[in-house]
């Protein structure tokens, strides 16, 4: 039987603009994550954790990382168990307080992350890369600075 070709109907550009940006983000994110867990059994919300670690040159305390990943504290310290029972992050405490818990990538997980990344690069690129020119992604960075500045969490 053929699938039917449905539309979204009369929506006000505004409305469809949103719907597309849901429309991306759902598909791009499930491309990621599906690639990420063929090629690395590494889920994309365990690499999204490594990507924030990967940019910090000191460990990170739990409740940081929970405020810029798209996961909840309880998400982000599952992860980080995961994560460090397979060695990819140590957990230490601060310095100044010894029940705050900080995280870092250890050297394997650096290793695996940077596999991670160039499968991430990879499974984009037809589909994002290379449709989108420099005049599209400024378009886009605008967009979301706009949006981030104004979000409530």
């Amino acid at each position: 039987m053929p699938r039917a070709d449905i539309t979204l109907g009369d929506l006000a550009a505004r409305d469809h603009a949103f719907y597309g940006l849901v429309w991306a983000g759902t598909t791009l994110t499930a491309l990621v994550d599906r690639a990420l867990v063929r090629a690395h059994d590494l889920p994309l919300s365990w690499f999204e954790v490594m990507l924030w670690l990967h940019g910090q040159s000191e460990p990170v305390a739990a409740s940081d990382l929970g405020a810029k990943t798209l996961l909840s504290r309880s998400q982000v310290s599952r992860v980080a168990d995961a994560l460090q029972a397979r060695g990819l992050v140590e957990r230490s405490t601060a310095p100044t307080d010894a029940r705050s818990v900080r995280i870092a990538l250890t050297p394997v997980g650096r290793e695996v992350f940077a596999a991670a990344d160039a499968t991430r690069r990879q499974a984009l690129a037809n589909v994002f890369n290379d449709l989108l020119d420099d005049e599209d992604i400024q378009a886009l960075e605008t967009v979301w600075e706009k949006l981030k500045r104004h979000h409530v969490r």
